[in-house]
C-alpha cells in the first residue's frame, strides 16, 4: 500500500533543512565549476554578427549577458530516467550491493517511469538506499566509478533537444548549471561531460574524504532546489529576472518561478497545466510535439525523438 502514496506527491514549503541543502549545494557547485568564459566578441551560433530585423522577437539567450544563466533539472529533462537509478545499476555491477537491493532499485525506476511523477518520499527512499550503499567509501572512489557509469548507462540517454537548449546558452556566453536531487558528485560528472558550467545536487556528508551515510540538510528536491538557485545566484551576482530554468516536473515550480524565463520540458500533467496558465514556454521531446509557445531556439528541434524507445512512447500515449 505504501506504493500508492507515490501517486499523490506532497507539496512542501521551504524549511530550514531546505535552505541548508540549497546553500550546501551552491557551495559545492561553485567549488566544482569549470573555469573559463567565452570571449566577449564571440557571436552566438547562427547569428554571424548580423543585426536582426526590427520585427523579429528579441534574441534569446542574450549574447554576452554575464548576469544571466540557465538552470536545468536533470531527470527526464536533460536525461531519460533518473540518474540515481542508473548510478545504482552501475554500483550493482561492481558488487557494491546484492540482488535484493538491485530489485528495489529496478522497481523504483519502473514505477518512476510508469507514474511519471517525482514523489518526495519515493525519491528520498531511493536516496537513503544509495547513502547506505556508499557509506564508508571514499569520495574519490565513487567519482572515478561515476565516470565509468556515465559512459555505460547515461551517455545514450541525454535528450538531444534539451542538450541543444543548454548549448544555446553556452554559445551566448552564459553559464549553465544542472540542478538535481541526484548526488552532487554524479551531477558534476554529467555536467562536465556535457560541457556545462557545473551542477547543484544533493550533498552527502563526508569526513576526511569518506562518506558518513548522512546528508547535509535534505535531498535537493522541490523548495530546496529553489533555495540552491537563489544562493548560487547571490554568490555569482546573477540577475534571476534575466535567467532561465528548465524542468519536467511540477515539483520544480518553485525553481521555475524564480526566474524570468521558465520553460516546461517534457512536462508532467500538473506542470503542463501550470505552464499554460502562466503562458510559460513548453517543449516535449518524448513524442515530437511542438512547443505550445514559440521562442525555443531552433536548434532544440534537431533530433527531438533520438534516443526515445517505442515502448516509452507507447507507455506515454497510454497514460495520456
Amino acid at each position: 500500500m505504501a506504493a500508492l502514496g507515490w501517486l499523490t506527491p506532497r507539496r512542501r514549503p521551504a524549511t530550514a533543512r531546505s535552505v541548508l541543502a540549497g546553500e550546501a549545494a551552491a557551495e559545492a557547485a561553485r567549488k566544482s565549476a569549470l573555469p573559463g568564459e567565452l570571449p566577449d566578441d564571440q557571436p552566438a551560433a547562427g547569428q554571424g554578427g548580423s543585426a536582426p530585423a526590427e520585427a523579429e522577437e528579441p534574441a534569446f539567450p542574450v549574447v554576452g549577458d554575464d548576469r544571466a544563466a540557465a538552470f536545468f533539472d536533470l531527470d527526464n529533462t536533460v536525461m531519460q530516467g533518473a540518474a540515481i537509478f542508473h548510478f545504482g545499476r552501475g554500483l550493482y555491477k561492481r558488487k557494491f550491493f546484492q540482488r535484493r537491493e538491485l530489485t528495489r532499485f529496478a522497481w523504483q525506476q519502473a514505477w518512476f517511469r510508469l507514474a511519471g511523477v517525482e514523489d518526495p518520499e519515493h525519491m528520498q527512499d531511493a536516496r537513503e538506499s544509495a547513502l547506505s550503499i556508499v557509506k564508508g567509501h571514499r569520495v574519490s572512489e565513487l567519482m572515478s566509478i561515476g565516470e565509468e557509469i556515465y559512459d555505460e548507462y547515461m551517455a545514450d540517454r541525454i535528450w538531444p533537444g534539451t542538450r541543444a537548449l543548454a548549448q544555446a546558452h553556452l554559445d551566448a556566453g552564459q553559464r549553465v548549471w544542472l540542478v538535481t536531487a541526484a548526488p552532487v558528485e554524479t551531477a558534476t560528472i554529467i555536467a562536465r561531460r556535457l560541457g556545462l558550467t557545473g551542477a547543484l545536487g544533493t550533498v552527502a556528508e563526508s569526513v576526511d574524504g569518506v562518506y558518513t551515510g548522512r546528508l547535509v540538510g535534505e535531498p535537493l528536491h522541490g523548495p530546496a532546489k529553489a533555495e540552491a538557485v537563489r544562493a548560487l545566484s547571490a554568490a555569482e551576482d546573477l540577475d534571476l529576472d534575466r535567467c532561465a530554468a528548465y524542468s519536467d516536473s511540477h515539483n520544480d515550480i518553485p525553481m521555475l518561478s524564480l526566474v524570468g524565463h521558465p520553460y516546461a520540458i517534457n512536462p508532467d500533467a500538473k506542470l503542463r497545466k501550470h505552464a499554460r496558465a502562466l503562458d510559460w514556454r513548453l517543449r516535449d521531446y518524448r513524442t515530437g510535439r511542438k512547443a505550445a509557445k514559440v521562442g525555443i531556439p531552433a536548434a532544440a528541434g534537431v533530433g527531438a525523438l533520438a534516443g526515445g524507445t517505442a515502448a516509452a512512447v507507447a507507455l506515454h500515449r497510454r497514460r495520456r
